[in-house]
């Protein structure tokens, strides 16, 4: 325990988050009372003095947006690096699951950006009102982020604390390998099919965001998310590796392979949250915004594309696939 709680790692990003934390209650607590009090027909004193407060509530929002997708990426290098701590981890697959926190705090978190994504969309929307038509719609959902994020730094340090460094874990072969012969995959699928679904999925959620069917493209956004997961660990990144055994979602986050799954894993769910908040909040606005569908569209082709080179590299590298 201790020689994770002294990592420098360790200290800077959980120094970070409990900043962030702090910043966010101060936050929260203007909010409540601007919810409660909030007037934009008055023209009191007291209104003026809310709305002032209310751009300090948005400013504060906007920085931690920032910090909290910078510190995701640190959070995922950060237990990378315990990887020589913690006995049996080859990489931040074994450290991730050393104890029962690190999966659901990862997954957390990614809900965090997607929802502070949501947020941004109705942030900007607001702005560009003059009568702050969605200050409210707003407010209520950076209540149910900060929530949110009381339970993420419980989580934090719940994970870190429970690092046991004398405990050994699965590596990320005895995680992702065969599993005793059962079948990884989801839907009782085999990699042709995988890999069809994946496709087809990439293709259906391209077309149902260019052409505003709303509703498909939540569900088909969805399920291409989830079938990508899986299409990469299972097959895309053994390319990456270049070992048809090596199935793993945090090894290409390594130097050893020029860090190229911080751009994969970045482009996939990026590219999802951003196509997402502009969806949804388009359900309280009324509107799509064009220019962000196109930057939905060109991450989740890079992601696409990406993943594709690495089949097609090796291909013509070698004249056979894995």
């Amino acid at each position: 325990m201790n020689e994770i709680l002294f990592s420098n790692q360790v200290i800077i990003y959980l120094l970070s988050e409990t900043t962030l934390f702090v910043l966010l209650l101060i936050a929260f607590i203007i909010s409540v009372k601007i919810l409660i009090k909030w007037d934009f027909n008055s023209f009191s004193p007291t209104q003026f003095k809310l709305e002032k407060q209310a751009y300090l509530v948005s400013t504060i929002t906007l920085f931690v947006f920032l910090i909290k997708f910078i510190l995701l990426i640190y959070f995922v290098f950060t237990v990378d690096s315990l990887s020589v701590l913690v006995p049996g981890a080859m990489c931040g697959a074994g450290v991730i699951t050393a104890n029962e926190y690190g999966t659901l705090l990862l997954g957390l978190k990614l809900l965090l950006l997607a929802l502070l994504i949501f947020w941004f969309y109705l942030h900007f929307y607001d702005t560009h009102t003059k009568e702050h038509l969605y200050f409210k719609d707003k407010s209520w959902v950076f209540l149910a982020i900060f929530v949110l994020v009381v339970v993420e730094l419980f989580l934090d340090f719940q994970y870190f604390l429970n690092i046991d460094t004398h405990q050994p874990v699965s590596c990320c072969s005895a995680l992702f390998g065969q599993l005793e012969g059962a079948n990884p995959l989801p839907f009782g699928l085999n990699i042709a099919l995988l890999l069809t679904l994946f496709y087809l999925l990439y293709i259906l959620v391209i077309l149902t965001l260019n052409l505003n069917y709303k509703v498909v493209y939540i569900v088909s956004n969805l399920l291409f998310l989830y079938i990508a997961y899986y299409a990469v660990v299972y097959f895309f990144g053994t390319y990456i590796y270049q070992l048809p055994t090596h199935k793993c979602p945090f090894c290409m986050l390594q130097s050893n392979y020029f860090y190229v799954g911080y751009f994969v894993w970045g482009f996939l769910f990026i590219g999802t949250f951003i196509g997402m908040g502009d969806v949804l909040s388009s359900f309280v606005i009324g509107t799509q915004n064009l220019k962000h569908q196109k930057i939905t569209s060109y991450l989740l082709s890079l992601f696409v594309l990406l993943c594709t080179s690495y089949v097609a590299i090796y291909w013509l590298k070698n004249g056979v696939l894995l």
